[in-house]
């Protein structure tokens, strides 16, 4: 079995958004990348990602609402193939603003991203991000791109699966560490504060509010500590 079989295998194994995540940090880690991401808006236009930023660059994303200026974003909802960063229009005074605090923030100065779409409307971005020159990014996408592309659609049928998974549900089930990472949060501790008392690393601790996240259908983890105090799941 190949390197690209191994990977599809792990994937096609993910059973809900932490192996989706614990999938990224692989592929992060097999093409020796800063970082691979994937976000996805299903048919009732909730939001979730998976992927290896920080959570400090996650929560600011949120916080600024860089999602009404994001060129990439903007760039790819009007394309069906892949984008090189370099391709998009970072000359406005405010993307190159964005652009300088996503570098401060970890984020690479050279991306690829594989726009996606389901048949209902579904809308998802597969992102490779790292730091480098020009021509050494150009010389990794020639090199890598057939295998991003299979990887993409590889995750898009995965979240189209949960998806399907999800209609007619009942209220969601949340794992133990969930209810416990989102009742912290819920109390006002920190991630920092909350990753402590849980005696994780801040990066587990975000795969568990993602993965609430995503079954609690939220917009981001103030909307989805909301959900969960209203649902009943978690009392302070």
């Amino acid at each position: 079995m190949d390197a690209l079989e191994r990977l599809i295998e792990g994937l096609q194994r993910a059973e809900n958004v932490e192996g989706l995540q614990a999938s990224t940090e692989q592929l992060r880690d097999h093409f020796a990348v800063r970082h691979v991401i994937y976000h996805w808006v299903n048919s009732r236009g909730e939001r979730f990602g998976a992927g290896t930023y920080s959570s400090q660059w996650v929560d600011r994303y949120l916080e600024r609402d860089y999602l009404r200026l994001d060129p990439v974003i903007f760039g790819c909802f009007q394309r069906f193939t892949p984008v090189n960063w370099k391709e998009l229009d970072w000359s406005s005074k405010a993307a190159r603003a964005f652009f300088k605090d996503a570098t401060e923030h970890g984020v690479g100065n050279q991306g690829y991203t594989i726009p996606l779409r389901g048949p209902k409307g579904q809308f998802a971005l597969f992102t490779a991000n790292d730091s480098c020159d020009d021509e050494q990014w150009e010389a990794f996408i020639s090199s890598n791109a057939r295998d991003l592309m299979i990887l993409a659609h590889e995750f898009n049928k995965k979240a189209l699966e949960f998806e399907t998974g999800a209609d007619g549900a009942p209220a969601p089930s949340l794992s133990p560490r969930e209810l416990s990472a989102m009742t912290y949060l819920a109390k006002g501790f920190s991630r920092a504060q909350a990753a402590n008392e849980l005696q994780i690393s801040e990066h587990t601790l975000r795969v568990y509010i993602e993965a609430a996240r995503h079954k609690l259908g939220a917009l981001n983890t103030t909307h989805a500590v909301a959900r969960a105090l209203a649902s009943g799941l978690i009392v302070v």
